[in-house]
């Protein structure tokens, strides 16, 4: 039997191909892409995007690579246009709104993930999306401007023509369906005649909410269509109460945004690993005060006191996804069809 005798020059080159070859190990766990399609204000520097990136990379030996669209509308028009070919893992930032149209596409899986403790409003459930985020869509007012805000849905459709409002499109923007399923909620049959009236006091509309809001910011409107909880970021982040939401007396319109698992999904397991982390306290502590909106299962954190003086309504609209997937195009025919009269 031959011995093989170790020099230092052959410990040093035994040493050599050892970590070569650790360092072939990380770098071929590092290759493991995970691609997310979601929207920009989930991916923007002051968003959730960059934390959720950090905290899943800790864990899963790869990148997360985030692809962003205007909103969340965008996101589903992408991956229509994509078909099976489409290089995403996972989808987030649809909504319930839309999941019965994501399911007819046939491009989605099961989750695999166990919803049943989470804390949705509905008890929402769904054995393909995973709900991680909910808020209820409001009229946001700059209090130095505006002294009386709109009190009503009625109120917002037949007030001063001159206290203009941003809304998005919602042909390209969950907000923007949001708006115009509450203005239906409100209004059913009537709703054309009353976006003709509210077209008056419409600046412009923008295909998603990070345009809204910023020409809101910017000052270039009074008022914008966002969320109840948007407040809280002015509260938190910049010590102000100047923006506050409107409370409306019919009640107001629900939001609850889910993700989703691509059957054609490049890594399968690893985008399932990423929708169970997305109820952990990992990804959920970013919500509240990064996306600001309602965290979905617990956090390692208390909500901050700013929450506590948001709106609560009294009363909230949902459609069933199925009524949204068969109406929607009716829905938004209505709506270009009022926008569009002089």
């Amino acid at each position: 039997m031959f011995k093989f005798k170790f020099t230092s020059r052959s410990l040093l080159a035994t040493i050599f191909v050892a970590t070569i070859g650790l360092a072939g190990q990380g770098a071929q766990a590092a290759d493991k892409t995970l691609t997310v399609y979601t929207y920009e204000s989930f991916t923007s520097e002051w968003g959730p995007g960059p934390k959720v990136k950090e905290a899943f990379e800790k864990t899963c030996g790869c990148s997360v690579k985030f692809v962003s669209v205007a909103d969340g509308v965008a996101l589903l028009s992408r991956l229509k246009l994509e078909g099976a070919g489409t290089k995403a893992d996972v989808v987030l930032g649809l909504d319930t709104n839309l999941t019965t149209e994501a399911k007819a596409t046939g491009l989605f899986d099961a989750s695999g993930v166990d919803v049943s403790a989470l804390k949705v409003p509905g008890n929402y459930k769904d054995e393909v999306f995973v709900p991680y985020d909910y808020g209820h869509f409001a009229v946001i007012y700059d209090t130095q401007t505006i002294k009386n805000p709109p009190k009503s849905m009625k109120d917002l459709v037949e007030g001063d023509s001159s206290q203009k409002i941003v809304i998005e499109d919602p042909r390209t923007s969950t907000p923007g369906l949001g708006l115009l399923l509450w203005v239906k909620s409100v209004y059913g049959d009537k709703a054309p005649e009353a976006w003709a009236k509210l077209k008056k006091r419409v600046l412009t509309v923008t295909p998603g909410w990070s345009e809204a809001y910023g020409l809101f910011t910017k000052g270039e409107a009074p008022m914008v269509l966002s969320y109840t909880t948007s407040p809280a970021y002015h509260m938190v982040a910049e010590n102000t109460d100047r923006y506050q939401a409107a409370a409306f007396s019919e009640g107001h319109y629900i939001q609850i945004e889910v993700g989703g698992l691509l059957k054609n999904a490049p890594d399968k397991e690893l985008a399932r690993e990423f929708l169970k982390f997305m109820v952990t306290p990992g990804f959920q502590d970013t919500i509240p005060t990064n996306n600001w909106m309602m965290p979905v299962s617990a956090t390692s954190q208390p909500l901050p006191d700013a929450f506590d003086k948001l709106v609560n309504p009294s009363k909230t609209f949902l459609m069933s996804s199925d009524e949204v997937a068969e109406k929607r195009k009716a829905f938004v025919d209505e709506w270009l069809a009022a926008m569009s009269m002089n």
